[in-house]
């Protein structure tokens, strides 16, 4: 035992570096594979314990004000209902921000199913009949507190606490926010309305519950229909996404990891075959060898995962943004300490397990060194070497080219070992890339508007047309509207829109088919494909407010917001079924460089405060932690590629020492030698960076489009990296592997005569 460790210990100072970068590399891929864990658990279980302890509703229906919702108690599989609770459509405004709401009627005491959560202040009292509970996301929007003062429906009102609830959950000019208050804070107007939440005995009935609730309102009571698979997929949102490109580059990395410690553990066999066959002429059996590079390699990894658990568990909560808070969330969990033990185990055992190929090839080794076959330099040559030499291409450059590709089975292996974390590096731009264009080209993505504007019901079309149109910055000024309908079977809702006119077309992002042009026609975005089983060409029947709607799919959009389930059609198709219908909403479009908050504010003032002007919220704006993300992943595949790099290197290096008193014995001086093992070094990172950029380029396309499509975004939104960006990533590897290998190579040329033949020996 006191010789496995001595030799091991002075292997460990032969090769530090190779043994930081293992480490490092290890360490980075475990808390790769932990924050995923923690983003997981962040996405899915925040909604899930609020939905448990408020024993909150699967189904929330909006009617309208004289509908029996109480027969919906009657229906099979229906455990309870919560409601139903009068309702009204309203503005509320604080401190200069406002936000569409619904005030719902409730006395003092909270529902025994959908009930807030208060996480401040205190639950309505009837003591206090202007008070108001709000849900946490609106609270959020106006910066409100409790005791914080609010103008809703013309009346001063006074927040007595925040709740948080597991319905779906405010999103500015899409969705309202919920408001709490007492009957008598309710008004009575037109835009009453009733809304009932269904308790199911068994969830996976959700879809035929709302169509039998449907039926039996009938349809033209039901305005709105939410379910919890919507609230729950809102709420997980672009934490899932993180979690999911942590995790996948988590376990990519874990593979290149892996490869890399078995071509290490390989690569070191080969150099040490005098070594090891000393070892066994001194009694070391094959299974002590075996162990020697397991044990030493396993240690490397098991300090690495430790050290990944110590920096998450002191610092994850630290990091910025949503990462942090995932993981403050996920540490209160009660499955967290099992993860963190069980996912460093895990990538301890993979190691391992590509440890234990490589190590046994050591066990093989004979006592007897063997001389390698074709072990000077210019054995072998290739028909295009030679016709290089004969061409006078110097002879250094050719001899690196044979020595990176003239080595049988080990010149690919190489090759593909680098390759593999550059290629995930590549995929990793790609995700940037993406991210990028959302900012620098949105109109491509479904976001040709910079700006909503909503009146306030004051001001007529024209005045608000003639006002959006006169300001220098402003296109075009596209009015519209967006209403809730029942899809075929009238098992939810999905989103209506009607934009721009024919004669002044909204600019949608279309990536199939074309845009909608004539009566009935419409686009709409893959969420809602997915849901209608329907594609591009199809006819499909809404129900709007009662009244049936057909339109024709002739196009399918991008759609980044309410996960793609939108159609979208001309304010005029809508007006041929409601000729009174008005637009609730303009979508304004900019001059390239104008500033979207200022235009909103100028807007704003010029409108006497009868516009509400807001940006229009975009992907990249909930995805910019993805930045950072992709940042530190790149970081850990670096390390990767640099011990990898390492291997590569010491490998080229050893084979050089063999051939060195042949190199000399030609006329090579020891620059001229130098360059040899640079060359070498140099083809083969050439080689794995081109492989690893080609592969990479299009597998990054197809997993942005396939997540695309899965969150009903819809594919088309994929972008490769700049062809520069590529260009810098193949020059970084290949100016990193030369100035990597330059001082080995140049050690290695000044041994002495009595070194080399030892080596060879």
């Amino acid at each position: 035992m006191r010789a496995m460790l001595r030799w091991a210990h002075a292997d460990l100072r032969t090769h530090r570096g190779e043994a930081l970068f293992l480490v490092a590399a290890t360490a980075g891929i475990v808390a790769s594979l932990l924050l995923a864990t923690a983003l997981f658990g962040y996405a899915t279980n925040p909604w899930q314990r609020v939905f448990t302890q408020s024993r909150g509703a699967h189904v929330w229906i909006h009617t309208g004000p004289t509908a029996d919702t109480g027969r919906l108690a009657a229906l099979d599989g229906v455990d309870a209902l919560a409601g139903p609770y009068r309702t009204a459509t309203t503005t509320v405004a604080s401190r200069g921000a406002r936000a569409g709401a619904e005030l719902r009627a409730t006395d003092g005491g909270q529902p025994p199913t959908g009930r807030p959560l208060m996480t401040s202040g205190r639950w309505l009292d009837p003591a206090t009949p202007g008070g108001v509970v709000l849900e946490a996301g609106l609270a959020r929007a106006l910066w409100a507190e409790p005791g914080d003062r609010l103008t809703v429906a013309e009346r001063t009102v006074t927040v007595l606490g925040v709740a948080e609830t597991a319905e779906r959950r405010y999103r500015p000019g899409e969705r309202p926010g919920t408001i709490w208050a007492l009957p008598g804070a309710v008004p009575l107007d037109r835009t009453g309305g009733q809304v009932v939440g269904l308790r199911l005995a068994d969830p996976g009935d959700t879809d035929y519950t709302v169509q039998r609730a449907v039926t039996t309102l009938g349809a033209g009571a039901v305005s709105d229909v939410s379910t919890w698979q919507q609230a729950r997929g809102e709420a997980q949102g672009d934490t899932r996404l993180l979690g999911q490109v942590l995790g996948l580059f988590g376990l990519g990395a874990l593979i290149a990891a892996a490869l890399a410690v078995f071509g290490a553990i390989a690569t070191r066999v080969r150099g040490h075959l005098r070594d090891i066959s000393v070892l066994k002429a001194v009694g070391f059996t094959p299974g002590q060898v075996v162990r020697i590079f397991l044990v030493q390699h396993l240690a490397f990894a098991v300090l690495g995962a430790a050290l990944a658990v110590l920096l998450v568990r002191t610092l994850g909560a630290r990091l910025p943004g949503r990462p942090g808070d995932a993981v403050r969330v996920w540490q209160g969990l009660p499955g967290h300490l099992p993860a963190l033990l069980l996912i460093p185990a895990g990538a301890v055992l993979f190691i391992g397990a590509a440890t234990c190929l490589a190590a046994w090839r050591a066990g093989r080794v004979p006592p007897v060194p063997v001389l390698p076959a074709a072990a000077a330099p210019g054995g072998g040559l290739s028909g295009a070497a030679r016709k290089a030499l004969g061409l006078r291409v110097p002879p250094a450059l050719v001899l690196g080219w044979h020595r990176a590709f003239g080595r049988g089975r080990r010149a690919p292996a190489a090759i593909g070992r680098l390759a593999l974390p550059l290629l995930l590096i590549t995929v990793a731009l790609g995700a940037w890339t993406t991210i990028e264009r959302f900012d620098s080209r949105p109109e491509q993505l479904g976001l040709a508007a910079a700006l909503t504007a909503r009146p306030d019901g004051t001001l007529t079309d024209r005045d608000a047309t003639a006002l959006l149109r006169a300001h220098r910055q402003v296109t075009a000024a596209h009015p519209g509207l967006e209403v809730a309908a029942l899809v075929p079977g009238q098992t939810g809702t999905i989103a209506l829109r009607g934009l721009g006119t024919r004669e002044r077309p909204y600019p949608y992002s279309i990536a199939e088919g074309r845009p909608a042009r004539g009566p009935d026609e419409a686009v709409a975005g893959q969420g809602l494909l997915d849901l209608l089983g329907a594609r591009v060409g199809d006819w499909v029947r809404l129900t709007v407010a009662g009244h049936p709607q057909v339109l024709h799919i002739v196009g399918r959009s991008i759609e980044p917001e309410n996960g793609g389930r939108v159609i979208s059609t001309s304010l005029d198709t809508l007006r041929e079924n409601d000729p009174g219908l008005r637009p609730s909403l303009y979508q304004l479009q900019l001059r390239p460089g104008a500033d979207p908050r200022a235009v909103g504010d100028e807007l704003a003032d010029a409108s006497s405060g009868r516009l509400d002007v807001r940006e229009v919220s975009s992907p990249a704006d909930r995805l910019s932690a993805l930045r950072g993300v992709v940042a530190g992943l790149i970081a850990v595949l670096a390390l990767i590629g640099l011990t990898e790099l390492s291997t590569a290197i010491g490998g080229t290096v050893r084979d050089g020492e063999r051939d060195l008193l042949a190199l000399k014995a030609i006329g090579l001086s020891p620059r001229q030698i130098t360059t040899v093992t640079l060359t070498a070094t140099g083809c083969t990172a050439l080689a794995a960076a081109l492989l690893g950029t080609a592969l990479g380029v299009p597998l990054a396309l197809w997993l942005v489009d396939h997540e695309a499509h899965a969150t009903g975004v819809g594919a088309g939104i994929a972008h490769a990296p700049p062809p520069l960006q590529l260009l810098a990533l193949v020059a970084a590897a290949v100016a990193g592997a030369v100035a990597l290998a330059a001082l080995p190579a140049a050690r290695a040329t000044r041994h002495r005569l009595a070194d080399t033949l030892s080596a060879v020996a």
